[in-house]
């Protein structure tokens, strides 16, 4: 771990690449050789937004998965599901398409969807025009729990993001977010 931490640090800058080659002789070298030198490293802001990106995406979901867990006894992922499917005609998604909006992957939604089953917030129901296909569909305790958890939630995320950026930030921050959103869905 150290020896990576100074090789992250050792990585140049576009600006500096000439100086940061000797100290990078010394220091990257991993257990696996040296690392390559064809990588178009971060620049040294570029990698500490990257950086407040994951902290600040990290700090984030865990104070909502807080929240949600300690006032309603739901994960932040079990939420999103029962919002996604709130939405939905007759408060039912097929499985495969209920993966794609919440950004997970076939299996981890399973998993989800059992606890929530177990719970009796969804159930599981055959798809009626695929014999193969499997629908969730959220019941009248599901939608009742959402309608509990719900304002909880909004106060949370009001508290932890919406009301620390301007109007202008927070915008730029979804657009952003709407950028890549389809470059990191997960493989089915």
């Amino acid at each position: 771990m150290a020896q990576q931490a100074l090789a992250d640090e050792a990585r140049p800058t576009q600006a500096g690449a000439a100086q940061a080659s000797a100290v990078r002789t010394d220091l990257v070298q991993t257990e696996c050789g040296p690392i390559p030198d064809d990588v178009p490293w971060l620049t040294t802001d570029q990698q500490r937004h990257w950086r407040a990106v994951i902290t600040g995406t990290a700090r984030l979901t865990e104070a909502l998965t807080r929240q949600l867990e300690r006032d309603a006894g739901l994960s932040l992922s079990e939420y999103e599901i029962l919002v996604r499917l709130s939405e939905s005609p007759e408060r039912t998604m097929r499985m495969s398409e209920l993966a794609v909006a919440v950004v997970h992957s076939r299996s981890r939604l399973t998993h989800a969807v059992g606890r929530l089953e177990n719970r009796g917030l969804v159930e599981r129901r055959p798809c009626p025009d695929d014999r193969r296909g499997v629908n969730c569909a959220m019941t009248d305790a599901g939608y009742a729990a959402l309608a509990a958890a719900a304002p909880g939630h909004v106060r949370e995320v009001r508290a932890q993001l919406v009301d620390v950026l301007t109007d202008e930030e927070f915008a730029a921050l979804g657009l952003a977010m709407d950028k890549i959103a389809p470059e990191a869905a997960p493989e089915a």
